[in-house]
């Protein structure tokens, strides 16, 4: 992402990015925490100046620290605002892949227990990039999407990994309105680094052709044409 700076100290801020969801140009927003930040006026994104990606060192440590227990009822109950409205859309015996899905894929074990056929990867927990050359009815990413360096990369990943009238299933916390944006315990979050609204999902799926549905807060899904419909 190429940015702008009004003074090369970066003591003044940075003047405008391009968004990395959409490419689309995006002014400044705000400084919180001597850190940059930008507001994307075609998909509504706000995005954190790329300087101050944490390395993947630093990820890495910081999701040692996340509790996701696949056996934890309030864990699986949080999962369950993405799972339950998924399944509700999904055949019996679907095939999925749940996309980050971390040291402990609680989702992936709630979908298994409904019958699915579900995959795993992630970049650091399970690297093995098999299941990334094949196709899926359904693909999920729970708390994953805000960490994406390279989101408009890895959307496009996520699109050929769903089948002609399959999913695509994302839940993050939704941004709430810019006056609280600074104190907002998402982004404050040293590996939080995109932040996205239902619009944003809606924007990309009306981009894709696709389309999308908010059955709850911080849950999107996205939809692929049936080709065949």
């Amino acid at each position: 992402m190429t940015l702008a700076r009004t003074d090369i100290s970066s003591t003044r801020p940075v003047t405008f990015g391009t968004c990395p969801v959409c490419t689309s140009s995006a002014p400044h927003f705000l400084r919180a925490d001597g850190r940059d930040y930008f507001r994307c006026r075609a998909c509504q994104a706000r995005f954190l100046d790329p300087a101050w990606h944490p390395s993947r060192d630093v990820e890495h440590k910081t999701y040692m620290h996340h509790e996701n227990d696949p056996d934890d009822p309030r864990y699986r109950r949080f999962l369950s605002k993405l799972s339950d409205p998924l399944m509700a859309r999904l055949l019996p015996k679907s095939q999925g892949l749940d996309y980050g899905c971390g040291p402990g894929p609680a989702l992936a074990q709630m979908l298994r227990e409904a019958g699915h056929d579900v995959s795993l990867f992630d970049p650091f927990f399970m690297p093995d990039p098999a299941p990334l050359n094949r196709t899926y009815d359904f693909v999920t990413c729970t708390e994953v999407v805000e960490h994406f360096h390279h989101p408009a990369k890895e959307f496009g990943r996520l699109r050929r990994l769903v089948r002609p009238g399959g999913w695509l299933a994302i839940m993050t916390c939704f941004q709430p309105d810019d006056g609280v944006f600074e104190k907002w315990h998402y982004r404050k979050d040293p590996t939080h680094v995109v932040f996205y609204r239902d619009d944003t999902f809606r924007y990309l799926a009306n981009l894709w052709g696709w389309t999308c549905k908010i059955p709850v807060k911080d849950v999107a899904l996205m939809q692929r044409p049936d080709e065949h419909a």
